[in-house]
């Protein structure tokens, strides 16, 4: 545009800036403007900013667990529930269990009997969680007199034992067994050895193994087709369907069989470590348990989580909690 032209279009504006109320109007406008563009920018920023969760190995379950908490007897068959934590959300056993079995693994020598004192020891100062504990595990932790073998007759000694159960709970306290290995046969042997001690149902110990080689496998940077693929192969689980699929005639269900596949699934069908967490709540059932095994292996995939979701964790979680997942980490 030649300078006689742009003389002749800035003018008519120049005049009318002149006009006090239009300067007035002007200058509003322009602020408002740069208002509205910092405002687009910081939302931008807030829903980008995610942080490196290494530093905290299985807090994705937490999160898992926390969120799903509140529909666990009161299911919601939708991704869209608002907000993601509800203000009723709080941690439950299955958070308490899998810092147990993280202290177990980060600072002791990994035997039977160390582990027994680890879940005991947390169950003791986290005696009443959201939801309770399960009652054959209930039994298992405060009352081991009571524990009966598998043809009914109470043991004599005292001491606790196995009771052959095939509950999801063995499956929802194993992901530090994932973080830690170093190999598919230690993420093996460890999700057994901490399935075992109270769930010594091949079912239960499947379950436990499957979340954690799924986990570790991810921190290895495999596919989810080959996560998928070495699951199917190995544990035997049909994973060959999808969250839209299985979430109308999906019901409550407390066996590993019936829970860890459809936790799965929801980290297969997700797209980011959030989207995770509200498919596996949305299939309804045992939510707070379907979404912690998923949040465990969605945090090992995706490696990042939004650092607005770990800031509401750090106003819900004791500091214990994070103590060990720090010292898990090292």
């Amino acid at each position: 545009m030649t300078e006689s032209a742009l003389k002749y279009v800035a003018s008519p504006v120049l005049l009318l800036a002149r006009n006090t109320f239009f300067h007035h109007f002007l200058v509003f406008f322009i602020i408002f403007l740069q208002i509205f563009e910092k405002c687009c920018t910081f939302a931008e920023n807030l829903v980008s900013v995610v942080m490196d969760t290494s530093k905290y190995p299985c807090l994705g379950a937490l999160i898992g667990d926390t969120v799903g908490s509140i529909y666990e007897f009161d299911n919601i068959k939708s991704v869209d529930f608002q907000p993601l934590f509800d203000k009723r959300a709080e941690y439950t056993d299955d958070s308490i269990m899998t810092i147990a079995v993280a202290d177990w693994l980060a600072h002791t020598g990994r035997t039977r009997d160390e582990l027994e004192d680890r879940l005991v020891y947390w169950a003791e100062h986290f005696p009443c969680p959201m939801g309770g504990y399960g009652g054959g595990f209930r039994t298992w932790l405060f009352s081991p007199e009571r524990l009966c073998d598998f043809k009914g007759n109470r043991y004599k000694d005292g001491r606790r034992h196995p009771y052959n159960s095939y509950g999801n709970g063995s499956a929802m306290r194993a992901s530090a067994c994932g973080w830690v290995a170093h190999s598919l046969e230690e993420a093996l042997d460890l999700g057994k050895r901490s399935a075992e001690i109270t769930h010594n149902h091949p079912e239960g110990i499947k379950g436990a193994q499957a979340t954690a080689t799924a986990i570790f496998m991810a921190r290895q940077g495999e596919s989810k087709d080959a996560i998928r693929t070495y699951i199917e192969q190995t544990f035997g689980y049909d994973l060959q369907h999808t969250c839209d699929e299985i979430r109308p005639t999906y019901d409550w269900e407390a066996s590993c069989q019936g829970t860890v596949p459809p936790a799965l699934i929801a980290f297969f069908d997700s797209h980011d470590f959030e989207e995770s967490i509200r498919l596996a709540v949305s299939l309804g059932g045992d939510s707070d348990t379907l979404a912690c095994i998923t949040g465990g292996i969605a945090q090992a995939y995706y490696k990042e989580i939004p650092d607005e979701i770990i800031n509401e964790m750090k106003m819900r979680l004791p500091k214990e909690f994070w103590e060990v997942m720090e010292d898990l980490a090292q």
